[in-house]
């Protein structure tokens, strides 16, 4: 009797066990060629050196359409209106998370996590780091693009960004400089430093007319205490604070190194890895490429440091997210291959290779600390991502293009702060009349 229900016990088991080896999820999609677009850039460059384990777990191949983020945007926008569109799944920059929600040619992700059969149940969502999942995720919220008791999930953070401020440990030591903590400190660093050593600039800093000087703009504004509208979508963006943010901006990029008037984050992340700059104060992508000895001069010599504090502290928050257009051909696949990426595990594997993790249990991995010190840093100054630092609607393309011009006088042609501002103010309330936002009030 003993041996009997040992033996049933055993095909009992065995029974389990080869119901269990069966259960893949993946079976149903093997042999599908997902088709994804995504920008140049240095976290999707550490993703393509994931994506075979993807595939070699999964059986679901992945063909990568990589375009620098401008282009990207040019061909999505053409993609998605298509009948059938070419792309599985897309990287987007996340100020066309409104335009593309409110074109509804995403696909709403609820419908998804929903579905046993593909929802992963040890994905762990709330370790997603929340002011990234706020920023670029969510829309139908409050404001319309932030999370509140109607918003939806409409996409996944991935190669989302938050501001740190990177300087040159040898250089403040030697002159016994402070690692700024305020932006006063900022400021009077800033302009220090070319005077302690002759042919270096303080801080390199975005700067180029149009979006990236509205971007270095914003990366103030928030800090100091500013918004682009208030809560009934006045604009505010020439009050006391706006202006402060303006002359910051200007003080750093009359003390920058040469050229700073002409920056683009490319360019101002080269200069300060060539030693050009004693700071840079921008996105966290660009670190490994600072401690890098291949490419930069300074690889070693930089440390990292929380953006500094105004009326508060106020990172930015920014970069990618993926989703799934509503024109894809093989959903579910897309959504197994976004659920792999930004799982635990896929998270570690693009953090490992030089990409900017999504979860906060990433940041805290010891293995990556080890290899990557800065990361501690970083997730310190995740507590500060502000994800209201602009505004995310439809609206918002010609206001910032407006404000990148703007900025650009200022910075290049001596246009007054305040009269620069007030004209945005200005022609942003045209615009928001236009599209609709004071039929309410």
């Amino acid at each position: 009797m003993l041996s009997l229900t040992y033996r049933l016990t055993g095909i009992a088991v065995a029974a389990t066990m080869a119901t269990a080896a069966m259960a893949d999820p993946y079976e149903p999609y093997r042999g599908t060629t997902l088709v994804i677009n995504v920008p140049a850039h240095p976290h999707y460059n550490a993703m393509m050196q994931v994506l075979p384990q993807f595939t070699e777990e999964t059986g679901i191949e992945v063909e990568v359409d990589q375009l620098q983020y401008l282009k990207m945007r040019e061909r999505q926008t053409l993609e998605l209106t298509k009948r059938e569109g070419d792309y599985d799944m897309i990287a987007y920059v996340v100020f066309s998370k409104a335009d593309y929600v409110f074109a509804d040619q995403l696909e709403n992700l609820a419908k998804y996590f929903m579905n046993p059969k593909l929802a992963d149940p040890s994905y762990d969502a709330s370790d997603l780091i929340d002011g990234y999942v706020a920023n670029i995720g969510v829309a139908g919220g409050d404001k319309g693009y932030l999370p509140g008791q109607t918003g939806s999930l409409f996409g996944i953070p991935y190669g989302s960004e938050t501001s740190v401020l990177a300087y040159r440990k040898d250089i403040f030591e030697k002159h016994g400089i402070d690692v700024p903590e305020t932006y006063d400190q900022l400021l009077d660093a800033a302009c220090k430093i070319p005077e302690v050593e002759p042919g270096m600039g303080g801080m390199a800093s975005r700067a180029a007319s149009g979006h990236q000087a509205s971007h270095a703009f914003l990366l103030h504004l928030a800090p100091l205490g500013g918004r682009v509208f208030d809560d009934k979508w006045e604009p505010i963006i020439n009050n006391e604070a706006g202006v402060a943010a303006a002359n910051a901006l200007k003080t750093i990029v009359d003390c920058g190194p040469e050229g700073s008037s002409t920056f683009g984050p490319a360019e101002a992340a080269a200069a300060f890895k060539q030693g050009q700059a004693a700071m840079f104060m921008d996105s966290i992508a660009f670190a490994s490429g600072f401690e890098d000895p291949s490419q930069s001069t300074v690889a070693g010599k930089v440390g990292y440091a929380l953006h500094p504090e105004g009326v508060r502290r106020g990172s930015q928050t920014g970069g990618f997210g993926i989703a799934i257009p509503k024109n894809a051909e093989n959903k579910e696949a897309a959504f197994l291959l976004m659920q792999w990426l930004t799982s635990k595990k896929g998270d570690k594997l693009v953090a490992m290779a030089g990409g900017n993790p999504s979860r906060f249990s990433t940041y805290q991995d010891a293995e990556l600390n080890e290899k990557y010190p800065y990361s501690a840093t970083f997730g310190e100054a995740l507590k500060y991502a502000d994800p209201d630092w602009r505004p995310i609607i439809p609206t918002w393309g010609k206001i910032n293009a407006d404000i990148g011009t703007s900025m650009s006088k200022v910075l290049t042609e001596g246009l007054d702060p305040q009269e620069a501002l007030d004209g945005v103010a200005e022609r942003a309330r045209a615009i928001m009349d236009e599209a609709g936002y004071y039929t309410w009030n």
